[in-house]
C-alpha cells in the first residue's frame, strides 16, 4: 500500500528534470534577446521571449507544486523554491526588457547594448551548465562554485558595459535629445537587471553547494 502511494508522489529526480527544462527556456530567452538587439526581426524575437517566459512560469509552478507534494526533496525545500524563483526572475526580467523595447518602438540598438546581449547569453549558459551538476552536488561542488564565480565576473563586465553605455549616450544625446538619452538609459538598465538576476541564481547555486557538501 505504501509503495503504491509513494509512486503517486513526485520523484526526487523530477526536480532536476524541471530545473533543466527551465534552464533551457532561460537560455532560449537569452539567445532571443541577443538576436533582438541586432535590430532584425524584432517582433519575432519579442514574441519568442514572451512565449518562453510563459513556458518558464508553467515549469516554476510545477516545481512549487512538487515541493508541496514531496516527502523527500533533493535538498532543502526553501532552497528549491529560491532557486527556481531566481531562475524565473531572470526570464521575467527579459520580458520586462521586451516591454520596454515595444513601448518605445526601438528598432536600433547601441553596440554596447548588443555586447550586453552576448554577456546575458554567457551568463545563461553558465547557469544551464550548473543545473545538472546539482544532481550530485557533493561531487560537483568545486565546479559549481567555479561557475558561480564565473557568473560574478560576467556580471562585473555587464556593470562596466552599462556604465560606459550611459556615458556614451550622454555624450551623444544628453543635451541635444534628452528623450533619446532617457530611452537608451532605460534599455541599458533593463539589460543590466537581467545579468543581476543571473547573479542571484549563481548565489543560490553557491549556497546549495556549500550547504550540501
Amino acid at each position: 500500500m505504501l509503495g503504491w502511494f509513494r509512486r503517486l508522489l513526485p520523484r526526487e529526480d523530477r526536480f532536476f528534470e524541471l530545473f533543466e527544462r527551465h534552464s533551457r527556456t532561460v537560455v532560449g530567452g537569452a539567445e532571443a534577446l541577443e538576436q533582438l538587439l541586432q535590430g532584425r526581426d524584432i517582433d519575432r524575437w519579442c514574441q519568442t521571449i514572451v512565449d518562453l517566459e510563459d513556458k518558464a512560469d508553467g515549469i516554476t509552478a510545477e516545481v512549487l507544486l512538487a515541493v508541496r507534494r514531496s516527502f523527500i526533496t533533493p535538498f532543502d525545500r526553501g532552497d528549491i523554491k529560491d532557486l527556481i524563483q531566481s531562475m524565473d526572475d531572470a526570464i521575467d526580467t527579459m520580458h520586462k526588457a521586451v516591454k520596454t523595447v515595444k513601448l518605445f518602438e526601438m528598432t536600433e540598438f547601441d553596440p554596447l547594448m548588443r555586447e550586453m546581449g552576448s554577456v546575458i547569453v554567457e551568463a545563461a549558459r553558465l547557469v544551464a551548465e550548473a543545473i545538472p551538476l546539482l544532481g550530485k552536488v557533493g561531487a560537483n561542488a568545486a565546479r559549481l562554485n567555479a561557475i558561480a564565480e564565473e557568473v560574478m565576473r560576467v556580471e562585473g563586465r555587464a556593470d562596466d558595459l552599462h556604465e560606459q553605455g550611459l556615458k556614451d549616450l550622454f555624450k551623444r544625446h544628453g543635451r541635444s535629445d534628452p528623450m533619446a538619452y532617457l530611452i537608451g538609459s532605460e534599455i541599458y538598465g533593463q539589460l543590466e537587471k537581467v545579468v543581476d538576476r543571473f547573479e542571484d541564481v549563481a548565489n543560490e547555486i553557491s549556497g546549495i553547494a556549500i550547504e550540501n557538501v
